[in-house]
């Protein structure tokens, strides 16, 4: 038994028909059952219920056992004061209050039915990485549909506040917000803290005051990266201007003692196209070419021309090379179709959702949304599994959200928390 079981019951009033009773024998009415508080505090708010023939007006809270209201030491928490019903699944002792009586407690397993704890154990026990996957296919699809929407709009808040963090990290500079969103993507998620820090020790402004000079960008970039190697180890032109900018421009900037080490960053299991190096250079290839990576992410509706705006070639040493080596015989320079697409789920939609929210401008919003819409959907393990019991991932506003679903809901078997398993244990 947990609180999630008892939420549910309370939430939709699953339970036997029939006059209500408190523990202490007084009648039980509830007028509304409040609503579901996912902050701290007590789990329900402004419930409006009839305790002996009075009114009362405030909020619920749920624990398997009474007991628990003192383990959680609620009894000395003020925020609690204005509990007006105590739902438990098993009353093992009154609760005082602070003027002698019993806080009203309503005990819920001889009201509930039977069928509906053994739909919810089956429900939860299960080892499928999908709790309801023997049953998900008795779903309607517009209840799927539904709470794919549900999932969605969780996720891009969940990524907002990510965003909205770095805003205030930046000093509330959106241009900047943007920049390091972007560097820790391209970072992978084996370089993306890498990426990070060396976004927050190389300023998009001191790289914007070299957007004349891709040069010196990728210079900035892989110099503080600490991946332009020594001269015993090459030399070739390049190499051997790019070094010389890169002491210059870590002088002029005091970037020399906050150098990365080479050591740190990850090449295995990248492919090529994927290595620091190259998306360092593509990094400086967009920052030359957008004034603003702000308005490029957030200035259109069309997914195509975003895309197209963030597949650019790099310098011409990168369009032959993968690493400071001997050249490669074919080179994948520009960002590949696949990192581009996922430049716009991951950097594009959640701006437009801090700022929807920040300004709040409910159409930026839509604009994140839309633009999700047209793009094609991601393929990864959590997808394939979602595609074998039929669920219609069709673009990417789909697989974020199926991603989300698994993540959010079905690993931690949250499944009174989702339409689809409230319907399944409804049923």
């Amino acid at each position: 038994m947990d609180e999630e079981f008892l939420y549910f019951i309370w939430q939709f009033q699953y339970v036997t028909t029939g006059t209500l009773t408190t523990t202490d024998g007084e009648a039980v009415e509830v007028l509304h059952p409040g609503f579901r508080n996912h902050n701290a505090g007590p789990d329900f708010l402004n419930a409006r219920l009839r305790i002996a023939g009075v009114e009362w007006v405030g909020t619920v809270e749920a624990h398997v056992k009474t007991s628990d209201w003192l383990i959680h030491r609620h009894q000395g928490d003020h925020a609690y004061d204005n509990v007006i019903l105590h739902i438990v699944w098993q009353h093992d002792r009154p609760v005082p209050r602070p003027d002698g009586t019993n806080l009203p407690t309503l005990e819920l397993a001889p009201l509930t039915s039977g069928t509906l704890l053994t739909k919810y154990q089956a429900l939860t026990a299960g080892t499928d990485a999908i709790p309801c996957a023997g049953q998900f296919r008795m779903v309607k699809p517009l209840r799927q549909t539904a709470m794919l929407d549900t999932a969605l709009m969780q996720r891009l808040e969940r990524k907002a506040d990510v965003v909205m963090a770095i805003y205030e990290a930046s000093g509330q500079d959106w241009e900047e917000t943007a920049y390091r969103l972007m560097a820790t993507y391209l970072g992978s998620k084996v370089n993306a803290q890498l990426m990070e820090q060396l976004a927050r020790t190389v300023p998009l402004k001191t790289l914007q005051k070299h957007r004349n000079s891709l040069l010196q960008l990728e210079a900035l970039l892989l110099g503080t990266a600490g991946l332009i190697p020594d001269e015993a180890d090459h030399n070739d032109d390049y190499t051997v201007v790019l070094r010389r900018e890169s002491h210059f421009l870590a002088t002029k900037y005091g970037l020399a003692d906050k150098q990365l080490s080479a050591h740190l960053w990850k090449w295995g299991k990248l492919r090529p196209a994927g290595f620091p190096t190259m998306r360092l250079a593509q990094l400086a290839r967009l920052i030359q070419e957008h004034g603003s990576l702000f308005s490029m992410f957030i200035g259109t509706n069309e997914a195509a021309a975003l895309l197209n705006a963030l597949q650019l070639m790099p310098s011409a040493y990168w369009q032959t090379h993968y690493r400071f080596d001997k050249a490669a015989s074919k080179v994948s320079a520009s960002l590949g179709g696949t990192t581009a697409e996922g430049l716009v789920v991951n950097t594009a939609a959640p701006l437009l959702a801090a700022y929807a929210r920040h300004k709040d401008v409910p159409d930026l919003l839509d604009r994140a949304v839309s633009l999700l819409e047209q793009l094609p959907a991601e393929d990864n393990r959590i997808t394939r599994i979602w595609d074998d019991l039929g669920l219609n991932v069709r673009n990417a506003f789909d697989s974020q959200a199926s991603i989300e679903l698994y993540n959010e809901f079905c690993t931690p078997k949250r499944c009174l928390n989702c339409q689809i398993g409230i319907a399944l244990v409804k049923q």
